[in-house]
């Protein structure tokens, strides 16, 4: 069946016997009527459908389970072959429904990323909106669940309580480690030394990192805490209180008052404007937030929306996991405004992060949200206008006719930039829609615009589509894998084994021997497609390191506001992630010719499609379908019916084992794109090092000497010949580590096939009535996708014979 996919396994986890009882049932069954309330009546039939299977072959799997348990429950030792099976449906008991499908919303300070995810979720002021003074402090995830009330979970950085009382006399509360590590960055930052001239200081205070510094000090410690080193402030005692709990949980029953309750900890306000700071705050000391909505009818269960600040975070674990927060988005949209969205340094690196996000994370979808669209001066645009012959009467047809143009261009602009960096068959360059032009105001107000036209409504039918599309593959794989198991239980009570089974298996080992060999010969092809294009990108990288050295240490205003955001950069191995300022990496900026060569044959080695050359995962799959064809050739030719238990079983058990893989390599997969730059920090490290101890005058001019010196004498020592070579020793590592996986897993489940007569297996429980049970399921797959497809084709003759929606009235 076409909808049947690949199995990616999980680690089997301890059943409670209570998720089975009929109260839990019943009251699951209420909830899940709930957890569709977001979808159009249609849709609801389908997941219900899909619902229904999935649930009734949980209860089949459970049945099993408890039975086969009840059987062996006395049993001194037990057999392997039912170990197999057993840890196998705990896998498939104890398997999520649907994993979260994260929707990062990327965009940098006022660019309307939460005024976006209030219109979606329709709550208009329910997350803080960023203005000229104020700006969300952290990530923050907004989900909806089966829970009454709003809930906030505020998670703090140390994975213990950041301040503890020391024994009495003995001192005031001291921070953890995490925190302790920023603050003795942040004091070297703001250290100076008597040597400076007043000219100097001046310069000093006006440098922007040294801005947020002082920010994060006086939050925490209050006004001149700036002026204290790192030994004062170890002993200082904060000027807020400073929670007890590495979690800190908020309750509310309507979504203003949680509102109310989360603002201080999630918005940031600058210092006063007589140099004093703003009340106190412990926004410094967040990590990240995870807000639940209780049964959203405008966004499913399943589905989190990710606001995520455009630049990461001086502190480390922060800076991290913003890297990962990126990396585990399925889909991300870039949110860029109206004004800002042509040109802009800010929006290209944005769109620059969110591609490399495609070829090292599991982004697998990229468009651009402009928002803030409703802005319009028609005198001017009236003047410019420059398309179209059609008078424009309106400030809504002006807007309209505006909004057309820019999805056209910047939908044909972010094409070809996709287009240089990924393979041409990307599924991300499939989409029709790249670009959305957003208001959130008017769809509000809708003074302007109807609310179909200012495409919020757009954005959540997107994000309904994904999480049906996800539940629908994710159903198929489940029955089907539970079907296979089901088979191979139901067999263990046969008695004798079937014709020649001893030569269908040999046979079926010498040919998965020969075509592991064919893999890893394929896999050899795949990662030598890199080789030139890494060449290439080294020579060019040895030939305009300089030059883009040169451009990374060199500021508008000379050193003037610059000298603490490069100290910043020599303390963090040449990176310097700020809030508001944009992200300086200047590994990842000498490693850039290298990457501006290899990228579209990465992304084609790592992504799904046809077989060809340069692709990893068409070869495991071919070698699957080889597989599974050998083995039926063999089973028919050897005496087994063509639906045989035991083939059926083989069938299925490869199937989730190679589609296993796929997880593995895309773990894999960010270790090997980020290699470069992680070769190129390790091997600078010593002279970031140095330039980071330089303090007095002229520091800023001394430490780039520095950074020069210690560049120069890497590459000459071969810097990126070493990435390089680093580069291939992952895809190495990676070859290896598919080829055991494949050998071990497949023998392991050979040798259990053919040993029926060995002494693994014993007599189990009668499962008859659930392999019967099962067998309907799975026959009911076909149903329910063909009545999936009738119903899609109805709403999509509705939606052609409905009239369309009128605007608000002209103006």
């Amino acid at each position: 069946m076409a909808e049947m996919e690949d199995f990616v396994g999980q680690e089997p986890q301890p059943v409670d016997d209570d998720l089975f009882k009929e109260p839990m049932k019943k009251r699951r069954r209420s909830d899940r009527d709930q957890r569709f309330r977001a979808f159009p009546s249609i849709e609801q039939s389908a997941l219900k459908e899909y619902e229904k299977l999935e649930s009734r072959t949980r209860r089949v799997l459970s049945n099993t389970y408890q039975k086969l348990i009840q059987s062996v429950f006395l049993d001194d030792s037990i057999p392997n072959g039912v170990k197999y099976l057993i840890n196998r449906l705990l896998t498939l008991i104890e398997k999520p429904s649907v994993d979260p499908i994260y929707i990062g919303l990327f965009g940098s300070t006022g660019a309307g990323k939460s005024s976006l995810i209030n219109a979606i979720i329709q709550q208009a002021m329910f997350l803080p909106v960023s203005g000229e003074s104020i700006c969300t402090s952290c990530i923050v995830q907004v989900s909806s669940g089966c829970c009454e009330q709003y809930e906030a979970k505020i998670h703090l950085l140390s994975d213990q309580c950041f301040w503890y009382l020391c024994p009495k006399g003995l001192g005031p509360p001291m921070p953890w480690q995490e925190w302790k590590e920023e603050l003795k960055n942040l004091t070297k930052l703001l250290h100076r030394t008597e040597e400076l001239s007043r000219e100097e200081a001046d310069v000093w205070d006006r440098d922007e990192a040294a801005e947020e510094a002082i920010c994060k000090l006086q939050m925490l410690y209050g006004s001149g805490a700036e002026r204290k080193n790192y030994e004062e402030l170890l002993r200082a005692k904060p000027k807020g209180k400073i929670p007890t709990s590495r979690i800190i949980t908020l309750k509310a029953d309507e979504a203003e008052e949680l509102s109310v309750k989360l603002d201080p900890y999630i918005r940031t306000k600058k210092r006063d404007w007589d140099g004093g700071s703003a009340e106190a705050q412990i926004w410094p000391l967040i990590k990240h937030v995870e807000v639940t909505l209780p049964k959203s009818e405008l966004i499913p269960e399943g589905v989190v929306l990710v606001d995520i600040p455009g630049t990461g975070d001086f502190n480390n674990k922060r800076d991290e996991m913003w890297k990962k927060t990126i990396d585990k988005c399925s889909v991300i949209w870039v949110i860029s405004d109206i004004e800002r969205v042509s040109g802009g340094r800010a929006h290209e690196d944005l769109l620059n992060e969110s591609i490399k996000a495609c070829q090292r994370g599991l982004c697998r979808d990229i468009a651009l949200v402009v928002t803030k669209t409703d802005k319009l001066h028609l005198p001017e645009y009236l003047r410019e206008r420059k398309v179209g012959n059609q008078v424009i009467q309106s400030q809504r047809e002006a807007v309209l006719e505006r909004n057309e143009m820019i999805k056209q261009q910047r939908n044909r602009i972010l094409k070809e930039k996709l287009k240089r960096k990924l393979p041409t068959d990307s599924k991300v360059l499939e989409g029709s829609d790249l670009v959305y032009t957003v208001s959130a105001q008017e769809y509000w107000q809708q003074a302007l615009l109807a609310e179909e036209e200012t495409e919020i409504p757009k954005l959540r039918e997107y994000i309904r589509k994904r999480l049906l599309d996800k539940k629908r593959r994710m159903v198929t794989k489940y029955v089907t894998e539970a079907f296979g198991l089901l088979l191979l239980t139901d067999s263990f009570n046969c008695t004798g084994n079937p014709p020649n089974e001893y030569l269908l298996v040999s046979g079926l080992r010498r040919f998965v021997e020969e075509k592991v060999q064919l893999l890893e010969k394929a896999m050899d092809q795949c990662f030598a497609h890199i080789v030139w294009p890494l060449q290439e990108g080294v020579r060019n990288a040895r030939t305009s390191y300089r030059r883009i050295l040169g451009a990374c240490l060199v500021r508008s205003r000379g050193n003037q506001g610059f000298h603490q955001t490069l100290k910043a950069v020599c303390l963090k191995n040449g990176v310097f992630a700020s809030r508001t300022l944009a992200r300086i990496d200047l590994n990842e900026a000498l490693t850039q010719p290298i990457y501006d060569q290899i990228d579209p044959v990465f992304g084609g080695i790592f992504r799904a499609g046809p077989p060809t050359g340069s692709a990893l995962m068409p070869h495991i799959d071919a070698f699957k379908h080889s597989l599974q064809e050998k083995m039926t050739e063999i089973g028919i030719r050897n005496g087994w019916k063509y639906d045989s238990y035991k083939k059926s079983f083989l069938i299925q058990e490869i199937s989730a084992i190679l589609g296993g893989l796929e997880g593995h390599i895309l773990r894999r997969k960010r270790r090997i794109y980020e290699s470069l730059s992680t070769s190129v920090q390790n091997d600078l490290q010593p002279c970031y090092e140095e330039a980071a101890q330089i303090t007095g005058r002229k520091a800023c001019e001394r430490m780039k000497d520095v950074i020069r010196r210690g560049v120069d004498r890497q590459v000459a020592e071969g810097m990126f010949e070493r990435a390089q070579e680093r580069m291939q020793h992952q895809f190495q590592q990676l070859k290896n580590g598919v080829t055991e996986k494949v050998k071990g897993s497949i023998a392991t489940m050979l040798t259990l096939a053919s040993s029926q007569g060995d002494g693994l297996y014993k007599e189990l429980a009668d499962v008859k009535s659930e392999y019967r049970e099962m067998e309907k399921l799975h026959r009911s797959l076909r149903e329910v996708a063909e009545n999936a497809v009738l119903r899609r084709g109805m709403q999509d003759f509705l939606l052609r014979m409905s009239p369309s929606k009128a605007g608000p009235p002209r103006t």
